[in-house]
């Protein structure tokens, strides 16, 4: 025993003797003098500075061209700071005191007013704020301890990652053969500390400085508008809509590579299959409300910030109106015509969420306010006459609706079952297929504020919960109050038939298989194609190259790229007369083209349905 600790002595001693070595080599290292430098950065953003002025300049370039926005971020103190933003189309400006918080939109000559105590949570004082905005959702979470760390021992971790290089003629930095960094460092206090950033593809000029003593917030002039806002809304909706935008820029694999764990509560069973989440949900309205809840309250709450919170504030910024309210109005105008039980399985939904009713309610009008391919193909069309019903959803990947993909297998209670390709907290159909062998495939078209009807959501919802044949589908459309222009392909499997329909609250048209269109073009023989300029035509061309050979591998490969656009959310083919439906759901990488699909049976997901319903 004694002779084995005295080789531990000697073992540590050896270890202390190299760690001390490595130490002394590398405190001299280019990395520590580097983070000494930029010191007085890190010390902004850690919160270890009372007051500043930060300014940046950045050049980066966005949809090919080189953009230009101005930042500035003073900091008073703990409750009071200006923050700005500014790009030649839009702009932005906060000024936070502690009675107050303001939003401008300068391009809009809009002026947002809040004040009063704050009781929310998702606050923007400046303690603490990083653990606010960043979560474990977002890798940058992994980061955030170095902001503490002393530049000495910063540097020295940073040694054994990162490549830090000095001209110490020309002043300048390189980390990693790519970015270049020069420093010029204040000789007094009252000099600015100045950086120089420099990439391929992008360039930030950075100033800090002591922040002035008034806290004079800047008048308007008579030509801005102004508009009073409950001050826990304003500052929620700023706080939560970053927070969602850094986990999206930036995802954990909490987001990209979740735990795959199946559950069970009380009429819900969340699966996985082969990486996708698939819910089984039964019962009645309140009793599947909050089964959803239950089990995706993570998804719910991801896809709730993500279109509510990140979305909403740059829609806001684009439009200078408050996004909240646009979507408030939608619902009251749509609200008479959602049925009472659809009302109910929200309500339930956000008790069981803990959210105001409200906010459930208008998520689940937002495809309402913006407005994708589809096709049908079949008899002589297809290898053996089957019917081929692909969707092909391109719809806004980057506000990370992908991150609450489900595919929701729903028996309600005296309704028709049916399979529903959505996302969490979301009730409405955009893309689904019923037990009776009818599938519905929607694509957006114009008409924003055309609210006066069934939501276009809820339309499809009410298809598949009660319409057995094509006939009852396109009835209901015709006899319908509809709202804004949505085209749409129906299948119906038992009877290898299929239609498209162009629709407004005006009129309706229905597209029959082989029949010229006008913005489709000439019609091939058992064959419905809906897409739009360049896309259209692939598709068509794709059709009627395989025409006479498709099976399920080819109607997989007519969703391919380009048909399916960069922003494709999610692809669905469905196989209605054998129940069968593939899904693919676009990542934080890819979309949902170049994604695998997932081979799902309606049938046999209801069987297990009716089991889980025996055992309760």
């Amino acid at each position: 025993m004694t002779h084995s600790l005295r080789n531990y002595r000697r073992l540590f001693l050896v270890l202390f003797f190299l760690t001390g070595t490595t130490y002394l080599l590398a405190a001299d290292s280019p990395a520590v003098q580097f983070c000494q430098q930029v010191s007085p950065l890190q010390e902004c953003l850690s919160g270890q500075r009372d007051s500043f002025q930060l300014t940046a300049d950045l050049q980066v370039m966005i949809d090919g061209k080189h953009q230009e926005i101005k930042f500035e971020l003073i900091r008073y103190d703990n409750e009071a700071f200006d923050l700005s933003a500014h790009h030649s189309d839009y702009s932005f400006q906060i000024f936070r005191r502690s009675d107050q918080t303001i939003f401008e939109l300068p391009h809009h000559q809009k002026r947002f007013v809040s004040s009063g105590d704050l009781k929310t949570k998702d606050h923007l004082a400046a303690q603490g704020i990083l653990t606010r905005l960043i979560d474990a959702d977002s890798s940058v979470v992994t980061y955030l301890p170095m902001l503490q760390t002393p530049p000495a021992s910063l540097g020295l971790l940073l040694n054994q990652f990162v490549d830090f290089q000095f001209d110490k003629q020309q002043q300048l930095w390189t980390i990693d053969n790519k970015t270049r960094v020069q420093v010029q460092e204040g000789k007094t206090a009252a000099e600015p500390w100045q950086a120089s950033c420099k990439s391929d593809d992008w360039t930030c000029d950075l100033s800090i400085t002591t922040a002035p003593k008034s806290l004079t917030i800047p008048p308007i002039t008579d030509d801005f508008t102004v508009e009073t806002l409950d001050r826990n809304i304003l500052e929620r909706q700023l706080c939560r809509g970053v927070k969602r935008a850094i986990a999206i820029l930036s995802p954990s694999k909490r987001l990209t590579d979740p735990t795959q764990k199946d559950r069970s509560v009380e009429h819900g069973q969340l699966q996985w299959v082969d990486g996708q989440r698939v819910a089984l949900l039964w019962g009645t309205s309140e009793e599947i409300g909050k089964a959803h809840a239950q089990l995706l309250a993570r998804q719910a709450t991801r896809c709730m910030d993500s279109v509510l919170y990140t979305f909403g504030t740059v829609q806001t910024i684009r439009t200078g109106r408050w996004f909240q309210h646009d979507l408030e109005e939608a619902y009251a105008r749509l609200s008479p015509y959602i049925p009472e039980d659809h009302k109910r399985e929200l309500t339930a939904l956000a008790e069981e969420m803990g959210w105001d009713p409200n906010l459930s309610n208008v998520l689940n009008v937002f495809p309402e306010l913006f407005h994708c391919s589809g096709f049908a193909v079949f008899d002589s069309a297809t290898k053996d006459g089957t019917l081929y019903h692909g969707r092909v959803l391109d719809y806004m990947t980057t506000i990370g609706l992908q991150y609450s993909s489900v595919t929701f297998i729903v028996a309600p209670e005296g309704k028709i079952p049916f399979a529903n390709i959505g996302y969490g907290g979301f009730t409405g159909c955009v893309t689904g297929m019923n037990q009776a062998g009818i599938s519905l495939g929607e694509m957006g078209g114009r008409g924003e504020g055309q609210w006066d009807g069934v939501p276009m959501a809820t339309l499809m919802r009410i298809a598949l919960e009660n319409c057995q044949t094509l006939e009852e589908v396109k009835t209901l459309w015709a006899t319908s109050p509809r709202t804004c222009e949505y085209y749409y392909v129906f299948a119906d499997g038992k009877t290898n038939s299929a239609v498209g329909v162009a629709a407004t609250p005006e009129k309706i048209q229905f597209v029959e298989p082989g029949e010229f269109h006008e913005l489709l073009g000439e019609g091939i023989t058992d064959v419905l194609a809906l897409s739009a300029g360049q896309r259209l035509q692939t598709l068509r061309s794709r059709i009627q190259e395989k025409h006479g050979q498709i099976d399920t591998e080819t109607a997989l490969w007519l969703m391919s790229r380009p048909v399916a656009m960069q922003s494709n959310l999610h692809n669905t083919l469905f196989i209605p007369k054998q129940g069968l439906l593939y899904v693919a759901n676009a990542d934080h990488k890819h979309p949902a083209a170049e994604r695998p699909y997932v081979k799902l049976d309606l049938n046999a997901l209801l069987k297990e349905i009716d089991a889980l319903k025996s055992q309760e």
